[in-house]
């Protein structure tokens, strides 16, 4: 049972409304289905609009956030559980290990990284918890077809691309179905 998620997502608001509709939306969605979240700390970009919507709507937020971050006053330091740790690595390892399960909205090169370093994890059996993609606008789709982009998903080995789902918005979010172990997010139609 999921009760925690990590969400790695940018700390900036982005370069389209449609992502901070995004976070707002995912909000929601986990507090509807009674998941904590666990994010980077921040209160700005998407990060702060992710965290300010969960506890609008009354669900439960942990941030965990690195010290120097704290020092440049970006940590939203009106959350009940605000963790501030000595580094990027140990932020990283404190969010994996209190989730069960990643979502990645969009972000900049440190969504990318700590979404990349859970599949990575994912696919070397490190962890079995799911992973999922909002891929907001189809801009991931966009970014694969184009024979100038590598896919995310390329690898000469073939789990890399199904230890990650992709849907495009919040909504197509849900856990539960299996594949080759692990637990995956599956396209809904509803919310």
């Amino acid at each position: 049972m999921i009760e925690r998620i990590c969400v790695f997502c940018g700390s900036s608001p982005g370069a389209r409304p449609v992502y901070a509709r995004a976070a707002r939306e995912l909000g929601l969605a986990l507090v509807a289905r009674k998941i904590q979240l666990v994010y980077g700390g921040g209160r700005v970009g998407l990060m702060g609009e992710l965290a300010r919507t969960v506890l609008d709507a009354g669900g439960g937020v942990t941030g965990v956030i690195p010290q120097q971050l704290v020092d440049r006053e970006l940590a939203f330091a009106e959350l009940e559980d605000l963790r501030i740790v000595a580094s990027m690595h140990e932020r990283k390892a404190l969010m994996a290990q209190l989730a069960d399960g990643f979502i990645a909205l969009p972000g900049g090169l440190g969504t990318v990284e700590e979404f990349f370093e859970v599949l990575t994890w994912a696919q070397l059996g490190i962890h079995r918890k799911p992973c999922g993609l909002i891929d907001v606008d189809a801009t991931i789709v966009r970014s694969r077809r184009s024979s100038t982009t590598p896919s995310w998903k390329s690898s000469s080995d073939p789990r890399s691309g199904r230890c990650c789902s992709s849907t495009p918005s919040p909504s197509g979010c849900s856990s539960g179905s299996r594949s080759t172990g692990h637990r995956r997010w599956t396209r809904r139609s509803g919310p």
